[in-house]
């Protein structure tokens, strides 16, 4: 049959941000194969096919993406399947973002966090937990209020609270455990902002970055979540010596992690970790 020989990419997802995606993949004369497990997603009616499968379980897709003898697998616009994707371009030899331990840090909180410490990057402090209870009993010391309580793998700034008060902290931690894929929270320093805060989308081909965009962030303070952007402007507050310095952060955590072709979007709590001791 004619799809016998047409290459077969997997798209992690479902939602309408995939449709370009699907489009530019069938003008390259792809066949398209659109996978989660709600079927009723609207990228699935555009798809060549659809897998129904869970995109946060690795094995699960990985099992999928043999059985397909699919010949590249990606999770656009969808963090939660990056891992996944990661994990089956390693263990099928696909083009892949690089090796699936540095993608693991990467969309992990405090698996980052820890790399970015390790490496001596300006990071806040951070500590992470399995059980609300291990964040409760942990020595307070380490840290002073105010505090942020996050999942360590949610997207969006789901499951996200600014702490002020040792009261605060309990239910802020239940909620972060709520939206946790894993069942792990991060807590960490909270950073007050110069200027706007900031998040940067960058590209790098073979490990070399060739493009890097820093924005405004504007936040809306009534909204329900106020840590989700409500709004991007350019240029960035930043100075021109500041986004020179992040540009070269950005690099060296490329070449660290052995990256090779990748987008990579750096949220804005890096972004002003990373400056914070250089001003």
């Amino acid at each position: 049959m004619f799809f016998d020989i047409m290459k077969k990419i997997m798209l992690l997802g479902g939602l309408r941000y995939l449709l370009p995606v699907i489009d530019a993949a069938h003008k390259q004369g792809y066949y398209v194969i659109t996978a989660d497990y709600l079927p009723d997603n609207i990228a699935h009616k555009y798809s060549d096919e659809y897998c129904n499968v869970s995109i946060v379980d690795k094995e699960a897709v990985l099992r999928e993406a043999q059985r397909l003898q699919i010949d590249g697998i990606m999770s656009f616009a969808c963090d939660p399947g990056v891992v996944a994707a990661s994990y089956v371009q390693n263990k099928m030899g696909l083009p892949s973002f690089g090796p699936f331990e540095s993608v693991e840090i990467l969309q992990n909180k405090d698996k980052f966090r820890a790399f970015l410490a390790e490496h001596n990057f300006n990071v806040p402090k951070a500590k992470g937990f399995s059980s609300v209870e291990d964040a409760l009993t942990d020595d307070p010391t380490w840290y002073e209020y105010p505090v942020i309580v996050k999942p360590t793998d949610a997207a969006g700034s789901k499951g996200v609270t600014r702490v002020d008060r040792p009261e605060e902290l309990k239910p802020a931690l239940e909620y972060a455990m709520e939206h946790s894929i894993s069942g792990h929270i991060i807590v960490e320093e909270f950073i007050e902002k110069q200027g706007c805060s900031s998040d940067t989308d960058s590209m790098s081909v073979d490990g070399k970055l060739v493009f890097v965009s820093f924005c405004a962030q504007r936040f809306d303070v009534e909204a329900t979540n106020p840590y989700t952007p409500a709004a991007y402007s350019w240029p960035s507050t930043f100075t021109k010596e500041q986004e020179e310095y992040l540009t070269s952060e950005i690099q060296r955590l490329i070449t660290l992690l052995n990256l090779k072709t990748v987008v990579l979007a750096t949220a804005c709590a890096r972004c002003f970790a990373m400056l914070r001791a250089w001003i």
